[in-house]
């Protein structure tokens, strides 16, 4: 590998840009941990990978925002912690991204050959977790995490560039699972959409009688397909980081360029970000509950200055009112 570039320097416009993106991609992932806790009946078997996926992804983008943050200068012990926590929490991101596309596949395309659900639930925490761990862990021991002055980076510590083995270190803490779900997440994309298109040609004819007799199963199946587009996101956002590892080892200066600095940092950081806007902001569901909520935390206050308007009002539609609030969450579709 050739001796590493000049350090890229952030101006102050890509470093309030990447820190928006870490807190919009915080703000993501924790209102998806919300909906998982306050909502039991969303809990399904995918979006409890989901819910996984957006912790690993909480953690990334706090890590990330205290790199930017603090603007390192060299191999410090908070650098060292913070590159140690960046680089398992985003290679865990890029197991459970994986593992939500396995689940997809064995339980669409597999769903008689499938193992249980709580038995492959184990399998992709071990994996997800444990590797991603153990990995970090030698990294930290051999003291290969430290300073790298921006070239594969965009302000916060990862890989040492002073270490002589340093290309070996970046595939394995990050770049190799990386490559490896560019070729591995289309690949069960594509087989997934093959199935499905199989299948609804197969039964259209039958579709009316299998909606009417399992509202609820069907409602989950295509929750369950929306899913498919978390790797789609994952690719999109990722590219840059690649690129620019790729333009690092190859010694070229358009590393630094201000374009390719800028969608690195929000492609590493808002994985987050984008699953709210899919899975909780445009799941029909989650939003209608989430604005409910809101309307009625903000009613609260004027019915408990008023008291004795409000009942009057509102009695003669109770029982109205409460059918209809015990019906909403199964006549709505849950995507």
């Amino acid at each position: 590998m050739p001796p590493p570039a000049p350090p890229t320097v952030l101006v102050p416009s890509e470093r309030v840009v990447v820190l928006l993106s870490c807190v919009l991609s915080a703000l993501g992932s924790g209102l998806l941990v919300a909906t998982h806790a306050l909502w039991p009946d969303l809990r399904s078997p995918a979006r409890r990978l989901l819910l996984f996926l957006s912790l690993a992804d909480l953690l990334s983008a706090a890590s990330y925002f205290y790199g930017v943050l603090q603007d390192f200068s060299g191999s410090s012990w908070d650098c060292v912690l913070q590159g140690a926590l960046s680089t398992f929490a985003n290679t865990s991101s890029f197991f459970w991204t994986v593992a939500i596309a396995l689940y997809l596949y064995l339980s669409i395309v597999r769903t008689a050959r499938r193992p249980r659900s709580d038995r492959l639930l184990w399998v992709f925490h071990i994996v997800s977790w444990g590797v991603p761990l153990a990995i970090t862990a030698v990294a930290v021991s051999l003291k290969k995490i430290g300073y790298d002055a921006s070239d594969v980076s965009v302000g916060w510590c990862w890989i040492n560039l002073e270490a002589e083995d340093r290309t070996l270190w970046m595939l394995l803490t990050g770049k190799l699972w990386e490559i490896l779900a560019y070729i591995t997440l289309p690949v069960i994309y594509i087989l997934i959409r093959k199935h499905i298109n199989r299948a609804h040609e197969a039964l259209s004819e039958y579709r009316p009688i299998l909606s009417s007799a399992h509202p609820q199963q069907h409602c989950t199946s295509v929750a369950d397909k929306k899913l498919v587009l978390i790797p789609l996101i994952f690719i999109c956002l990722r590219v840059w980081s690649t690129v620019r590892f790729v333009l690092t080892l190859c010694g070229s200066p358009a590393v630094r360029m201000p374009v390719l600095v800028v969608l690195h940092g929000i492609g590493n950081t808002f994985q987050g970000g984008a699953n709210c806007i899919m899975f909780v902001l445009c799941t029909r569901t989650v939003r209608t509950r989430l604005f409910s909520l809101c309307c009625c935390c903000c009613s609260s206050q004027p019915a408990a200055e008023s008291p004795v308007g409000p009942p009057e009002v509102q009695a003669p539609s109770k029982s109205g009112d409460s059918q209809e609030s015990r019906r909403t969450p199964v006549e709505l579709p849950s995507t």
